[in-house]
């Protein structure tokens, strides 16, 4: 296989994995799907450290009882590290090839005029959330008053 189909190939698995990975977190899911994870991500890793001779030095094999966040974050930085050997126009063809009843230059668009208000408004929503399941709970939490006897 091509150097740069299989490059795309394995950050394809890397995005997926992460996004695997940051749900099943929030869905509270079993500790072999964290296991999995991780395994996914150091295969993957071996994988690209043979392809470019062991060029890839600043990444490391996560140790197996990584959470999944930490797997999600291992996978969307090495996906990241490989983003500019991936030539743009091939995540346009798949788009086009999965999606072939909808035009992809709007959206293109858009995503170049907003992407980072959008990343910033995740950022945001990542940031906060621990706060708003504090004030949640401590509404719902509320002691009741004492009954009159």
């Amino acid at each position: 296989m091509e150097r740069e189909q299989e490059i795309a190939k394995l950050v394809n698995v890397l995005r997926r994995t992460a996004r695997m990975a940051l749900q099943s977190e929030w869905t509270g899911s079993a500790a072999d799907t964290a296991a999995f994870c991780v395994e996914q991500y150091n295969r993957v890793l071996a994988r690209l450290k043979e392809i470019d001779g062991n060029h890839v030095v600043i990444f490391e094999p996560l140790a197996a009882g990584s959470s999944l966040t930490v797997a999600a974050m291992a996978c969307r930085q090495l996906a990241a590290y490989y983003e500019d050997e991936v030539p743009r126009d091939h995540w346009d063809r798949k788009w086009a090839k999965d999606f072939a009843f909808f035009d992809p230059r709007p959206f293109r668009e858009f995503w170049e005029k907003s992407a980072r208000d959008i990343e910033d408004f995740g950022e945001y929503i990542r940031e906060s959330i621990e706060e708003w399941a504090r004030q949640r709970k401590e509404r719902t939490e509320k002691p009741e008053p004492p009954k009159a006897q």
